[in-house]
């Protein structure tokens, strides 16, 4: 397995969200949700260089509030279909703060389960903000796109 050069050292910025919820579509889909399929529901098309890598850079940006915001980083762990850790960096966001991402998958009934731990934060306003932020892009954005996707696959 190869290992992280440089993972950061997030110590002195303890600051931590975790959300958890279940998705109605089985690990491999969230998987590829969240790195070839991440411009359909994150990153604005077309604007995303990702390959799920360690230590693969990684940029994409999103558009909201009349401008761009591009969003930096490298991947950290790799396990295909159960885990992706990668650093987070956005201007506004983090406040260029290099933050870690860290998306668990696994099997849970008929569909899956997923925890989304968000670490580094400089302070508990910017964690919350990006706990709001998580909880709305995975309710709202997320699992509409896992619905279609499996839609689409049991052709419903």
């Amino acid at each position: 397995m190869t290992e992280p050069i440089c993972p950061p050292d997030l110590s002195a910025r303890p600051h931590e969200l975790v959300v958890e919820r279940t998705f109605p579509a089985p690990p491999p889909v969230l998987f590829h949700a969240w790195t070839a399929g991440f411009d359909r529901w994150f990153a604005e098309p077309g604007a995303m260089v990702l390959t799920p890598e360690v230590n693969a850079p990684y940029f994409f940006e999103t558009f909201h509030d009349g401008r761009r915001h591009p969003h930096y980083g490298r991947f950290l762990g790799v396990e295909r279909d159960r885990l992706l850790v990668l650093t987070w960096v956005n201007e506004a966001g983090t406040r260029g703060h290099e933050t870690v991402l860290r998306v668990e998958l696994w099997p849970d009934g008929d569909g899956s389960a997923q925890r989304l731990t968000h670490s580094g934060f400089p302070d508990d306003e910017t964690r919350a903000g990006h706990e709001s932020a998580w909880r709305d892009l995975l309710e709202r954005r997320l699992l509409p796109v896992v619905a279609e996707r499996i839609g689409n696959r049991f052709g419903g």
